[in-house]
């Protein structure tokens, strides 16, 4: 664990996203890069065009792969199904659909589901088989469309083995689960993966032992006494929504009265957030300066078998979700010889040494950049960072060690819910858990993720 410091503060073992927008931010992220260095240049040399920069394209092989797989030479059809309403605005899903067209013998084609049909027996969209399908959402969500819209020719997919992101990772797709890896079973588990896994426990009236194996007679009071060190979310949330953080949200009553009302809750121990932020260089409208500005960040590792596709840097406030109004920062390969801090303090020092008007203009461009490229989410416009977050080769070698660890360990995770080990802890409705068992998933082709909230050198300095 020596390489970085951190720990994944949840994994999306359903639908993760991310590997169309990094590629994106690479692409502006170095124009910028080049315009700071036209201003001043700043003596630290930077790689932005590691392949594990661009997920995306690990991502697209692998699709293309299994379609192979499932039809010889044929040609075949790669459906990207998404809800309705991001149809237009997620980007990166009308990215994909793209890209896949221009394989030879391969198409690709954005739809809602209920746009899926049954012809001859055969899942189709508009007449034509489907071969597999990239679904950009939860099980929860497709059975809450399939009462709505009637999606068995969806379910006849999953039954046929045909979305790529399978719907039998879904029980095990819970942040409960780390209440598994840090309780009595940690044993089973890779010991870099339990040590990057923050305590965590499903929060209702129980009793427990804490993060230093102490015993805890009431859980829910233990929560009131150590509220500053706790973090209290959804057992299965998106975009950092319910998400409360002891010592940022501070009406403790609140956050647990919020937990228990709704229920199906964990709490985890806070990972203290000096320990996965940096200092940014932004731009200071009001007072027409640059400053260094402190922002939480977040490290996405993307993974699928045998392989990691690459990673999504984010930054923002907590949490740094997208969703929730945070951005992405461009990443970079760190090839000058000197540390991480000696090197990010350079480029720090560089851009806080510049114009501000020059800057201004290098933001106005990014920015323009972000447009024409359709750069948005949900909320509109995705926010961009004015530095890249840097990484090592090393560090790269050992992140892929990390991926291969927690893959094996997830499927460690699968094989106990099948054998009926993690009834206890499983909290899904019987419907959804009926659709899980049409598909395991047993490492069959998938993209997975870990959020993880890792300092590569250059976090602040603990007061």
């Amino acid at each position: 664990m020596a390489d970085f410091l951190g720990y994944h503060s949840e994994w999306n073992l359903g639908s993760p996203g991310g590997w169309d927008y990094q590629r994106i931010t690479q692409i502006i992220g170095k124009v910028v890069w080049r315009k700071l260095n036209e201003i001043k240049p700043i003596p630290v040399d930077l790689d932005f065009d590691h392949p594990l920069l661009f997920p995306v394209d690990g991502f697209v092989n692998m699709l293309i792969q299994a379609l192979r797989e499932r039809e010889g030479n044929h040609s075949g059809l790669i459906a990207v199904v998404a809800e309705e309403e991001t149809l237009k605005t997620v980007t990166e899903n009308r990215n994909l659909a793209k890209r896949l067209n221009t394989t030879d013998g391969i198409s690709g084609a954005l739809m809602a589901p209920q746009e899926l049909e049954l012809k001859g027996g055969r899942v189709c969209w508009r007449g034509r088989p489907v071969s597999l399908i990239f679904l950009d959402f939860n099980t929860d969500v497709l059975l809450s469309l399939h009462r709505k819209h009637d999606l068995s020719p969806l379910l006849q997919a999953v039954r046929e083995n045909r979305v790529i992101n399978p719907r039998g990772t879904e029980p095990i797709n819970v942040k409960s689960m780390f209440e598994v890896i840090t309780g009595p079973h940690r044993d089973r588990f890779h010991a870099d993966i339990v040590g990057r896994t923050p305590w965590t426990r499903q929060f209702y009236p129980r009793r427990t032992d804490g993060p230093d194996g102490e015993a805890i007679d009431d859980l829910i009071a233990w929560t009131y006494s150590h509220w500053d060190n706790l973090v209290l979310k959804p057992e299965r949330g998106y975009s950092g929504n319910g998400v409360r953080v002891g010592g940022v949200n501070k009406d403790a009553d609140e956050a647990v009265g919020k937990a228990l009302k709704e229920g199906n809750y964990i709490v985890q121990q806070k990972v203290p957030l000096k320990s996965w932020a940096e200092d940014i260089p932004a731009l200071d409208p009001e007072k027409q300066n640059i400053t260094l500005k402190r922002y939480q960040t977040d490290f996405r590792c993307l993974i699928g078998p045998d392989s990691v596709f690459g990673f999504l840097g984010r930054f923002g406030s907590v949490p740094t979700n997208v969703g929730s109004g945070g951005g992405v920062q461009p990443l970079a390969v760190l090839r000058s010889d000197m540390s991480m801090g000696d090197a990010t303090e350079r480029i720090n020092e560089a851009i806080l040494g510049m114009e501000y008007g020059d800057v201004f203009q290098i933001v106005e461009m990014q920015k323009k950049m972000a447009i024409e490229r359709s750069f948005t989410y949900l909320l509109g416009p995705i926010k961009i960072a004015l530095r890249p977050r840097l990484i090592t080769t090393y560090q790269i070698e050992s992140l892929k060690s990390y991926c291969a660890h927690l893959w094996s360990d997830c499927l460690t995770l699968e094989r106990m819910w099948l054998e009926g080990e993690l009834d206890d802890i499983v909290n899904i409705e019987e419907e959804e858990l009926e659709i899980a068992r049409l598909q395991p998933w047993r490492g069959s082709p998938a993209i997975i993720a870990s959020d993880g909230l890792f300092d590569f050198g250059a976090g602040p300095q603990a007061s």
